[in-house]
């Protein structure tokens, strides 16, 4: 019996048609909290949660430091001993799942145990990886600003079911930084004034921005520095190490402004927001601030052990052109926007000294706060700028930090490979290995399920990886593709198979409660056709952001759009062997749930072929043949909306789910603005305009349709006059009519389709359709 799972987040799809408990908000969680059960009993409390009969299994910890856990079931009774609570959890689940009775994903899960025990004994099932970290810091402004508490009890019990030992844990910290800030003098209106809305809160914290639709809301932060308590307590009730913030050097510009005499540098204006403020860590301030943050942090959430400090995201470290510590307060004005160029134009000697100084000093600041702990930063910085930051450069900045006090986390090998061959796996550093995966929380289907494969078994046959201590999925959004993490986890814990071909077998087995030929022939297909490109590249095409053509802002340049990656031919014969499955299939709510995205995705595909040739037509003068192109983008689009409406995430839950975090109506106004933006305009005079887009109900039938429709509109008004089409002007009402559309207060509601297989095969037939 296939027993469908209520996703707990607020305003989600609800497979099987259950309600959904979590569409009101609740009240804000009381000071104290309830010891949490640890060691086996957090294990067993874990999988009760996720409804996988702990009470049927016999859960021992066994001593050892390396990963690892054993299963023995002789059909009478299940033993499954592990050096965690976290591996044990993994254990129990992998048992569930090798025995195809039990799969987790974001989009719901399949329960189905049997009442037969399965018999079988793996031996020592073992991580090569010492840790398996997850998220990402912008993780929690795609996707987190607006969960409760019920959403992250899901999420961290997933990340137990994957073995995941070291998640980064960043919510909570405005509550901290709001504390710093005011024992410095600056009043609350400043602070909250300085901070950016929820959903645009990482990129405050990492210095690109400052202050993007404020003031944050107080009940927010209060709310927020509760959830945190229960999420740290939770995570380390399991045996997780969660990696916790520290102070990176950026102050809000009014602690700029008190403070003249200190070397605060106006560093570049990120993606066309205003500059931002950073204290050099010569600076006596910088200590005093950084073991504040650091002791106000451990009074409220405890002592951590990994502390992540970002100081130069994206950002070129300001770099004196003497070499020395007496840059001015003024320094950004005059060197800090030249960007790298001017930086890379120091003598070698210079520049290594400089980034040797800010590498010491930011681990310093961290160490003399919280002895032993460990500095975590972020590596994607080295793959983003190469040309400021090239080997010798990184060997600098790492240069006087001890090895065994800093963790790499070499994010980006899907997109930037091979950074860790050129410093010398970072030079004697502790690091981990990993993929960022989802940009945005962007949603085409997408991922390279034999490239990672290929990549961890190289890997682990490096002999050159050095101090190499964690693999780990970094990804910007989640509730996408969430295959890929599933077959990533399963890699890092020699869990992948022989082949793609066998381990996708029992993928599906797991997840539909059923395999045969034809689902294995299918997913062949699906994988050749999908799942084999290791980075969606039109996402950021001609500096445009958008996941397809589609969900671009309209353009002349859309006559160049190039082919997407991946295989659709393949994927349509794909699709065309699972709508083969529907018969037996068809009440398996996963099941229906990939055919809706594999369809969506395919559809959208032929949209912008559709979107293109009209373009492309109007732009010759050839009327007649953009019309014909032109005319079947609504009926298409409007059919793909619909198919969405049965799917995890439509723009109406993004927004309930902001609107139900608000504890007032001003709240409530400023958190949906806020959550439309962020999938929308973002922000900024630069090209992050649609970089979150979203392939979502509402999303494509009223935003991304109206702007694609005035656009052919308005060009084909040009062909017929034969006037030139003013692309500039065009983009100028666009970005007006988007705005107004952040703050239009129009009520969104999910819409299912009758019949969710009917209504694929008619996308496909429109899709098809010439």
């Amino acid at each position: 019996m296939t027993i469908p799972r209520t996703l707990f987040w607020a305003g989600a799809m609800v497979l099987a048609g259950i309600a959904n408990p979590l569409s009101a908000r609740p009240a804000p969680t009381a000071p104290a909290l309830k010891a949490e059960p640890t060691g086996v009993a957090a294990a067993r409390a874990a999988l009760a949660r996720l409804r996988l009969a702990p009470e049927r299994l016999a859960l021992t910890l066994t001593p050892g430091t390396d990963p690892a856990y054993s299963i023995t079931a002789d059909g009478r009774r299940t033993r499954i001993e592990a050096t965690s609570p976290v591996a044990l959890v993994r254990g129990a689940y992998s048992y569930w799942n090798a025995a195809g009775a039990a799969s987790l994903s974001w989009e719901g899960d399949r329960i189905a145990l049997p009442a037969r025990l399965p018999q079988g004994t793996t031996g020592p099932v073992t991580s090569p990886f010492a840790h398996r970290v997850y998220l990402n810091t912008c993780t929690y402004g795609y996707t987190t600003p607006f969960w409760d508490w019920a959403r992250w009890e899901r999420e961290i019990d997933w990340m137990a079911a994957q073995g995941v030992d070291m998640p980064l844990a960043m919510e909570g910290q405005e509550y901290i930084w709001r504390a710093l800030w005011r024992e410095n003098g600056l009043s609350d209106a400043a602070i909250a004034g300085s901070m950016s809305g929820p959903a645009f809160l990482p990129w405050q914290r990492m210095g690109n921005i400052e202050g993007y639709r404020s003031p944050l809301s107080a009940n927010w932060i209060d709310d927020k520095h509760a959830l945190q308590r229960r999420i740290l307590s939770r995570m380390r009730a399991l045996g997780m190490t969660p990696v916790l913030p520290a102070f990176a050097g950026y102050v809000p510009k009014a602690f700029a402004d008190a403070h003249p005499k200190a070397r605060i540098y106006k560093m570049r204006a990120w993606e066309g927001f205003n500059a931002t403020y950073w204290l050099d860590p010569s600076d006596p301030l910088f200590a005093v601030l950084a073991k504040r943050f650091i002791d106000l942090y451990t009074r409220e959430y405890g002592a951590g052990q990994y502390y992540l400090a970002d100081a130069f995201n994206e950002m070129v470290p300001p770099i004196a052109e003497d070499g020395s510590d007496a840059a001015s307060a003024v320094y950004g004005d005059s060197i800090a926007n030249t960007a790298a160029a001017r930086a890379a134009a120091l003598p070698p000697e210079v520049r290594a000294v400089r980034l040797a100084a800010y590498g010491e000093r930011l681990y310093r600041s961290i160490a003399d706060a919280a002895p032993g702990a460990t500095w975590v930063m972020q590596g994607w910085l080295f793959g983003a700028d190469k040309h400021f930051w090239t080997p010798d450069a990184i060997a600098a900045f790492l240069s006087k930090v001890p090895d065994q006090r800093m963790l790499l986390l070499d994010i980006g090998n899907d997109r930037y490979p091979g950074i860790w061959h050129d410093t010398n796996a970072f030079d004697g550093k502790n690091w981990v290995y990993g993929y960022v995966h989802n940009y945005g929380g962007s949603n085409p289907v997408y991922g390279d399920l034999d490239f990672y494969r290929r990549d961890l078994a190289a890997l682990a046959a490096d002999a050159g990886k050095g101090r190499l201590t964690g693999f780990g999925m970094f990804p910007e959004g989640l509730h996408n593709n969430s295959i890929v993490y599933a077959n990533s986890y399963d890699l890092a814990w020699n869990r992948g198979g022989a082949s793609t071909a066998g381990w996708l077998h029992d993928y599906t087995a797991a997840r539909y409660g059923s395999a045969n030929p034809a689902i294995d022939a299918a997913w062949v297909d699906i994988a050749k056709g999908a799942y084999s490109s290791r980075y969606w590249t039109p996402r950021w095409w001609e500096n445009k952001a958008g996941a397809y053509l589609f969900f671009k802002r309209p353009t002349e340049v859309a006559t160049a759009w190039p082919a997407s990656p991946g295989d659709p031919a393949a994927l349509r014969a794909g699709i065309d062997l699972l709508l083969g499955q529907a018969p037996q299939l068809h009440g398996e709510a996963l099941y229906r749930y990939d055919l809706v995205d594999f369809t969506r995705h395919y559809a959208l595909l032929r949209l912008d072929a559709r979107v293109k040739r009209a373009v492309t037509a109007y732009a010759a003068g050839d009327v007649a043949g953009g019309d014909r192109a032109a005319a079947g983008i609504a009926p298409l689009a409007r059919a793909i909306d619909l198919l969405l409406g049965d799917q995890q995430e439509t723009l109406s839950s993004w927004i309930d789910m902001a609107r139900g975090y608000a504890r007032t109506p001003a709240d409530a106004r400023d958190f949906v603005a806020n959550a439309k933006a962020q999938v929308t305009i973002w922000g900024g005079d630069g090209n992050l305009a649609d970089y979150a887009s979203k392939a979502w109900q509402g999303m494509v039938a009223d935003f991304y349709l109206p702007r694609w429709q005035r656009f052919l509109q308005d060009r084909r008004a040009a062909a017929v006059t034969g006037k030139p089409f003013d692309d500039a002007a065009f983009r100028t009402a666009m970005k007006a009519w988007e705005r107004d559309w952040v703050q239009d207060d129009k009520v969104y509601r999910r819409t299912r389709p009758r019949d969710v297989i009917a209504q694929a095969r008619t996308v496909l037939a429109l899709a098809d359709a010439e």
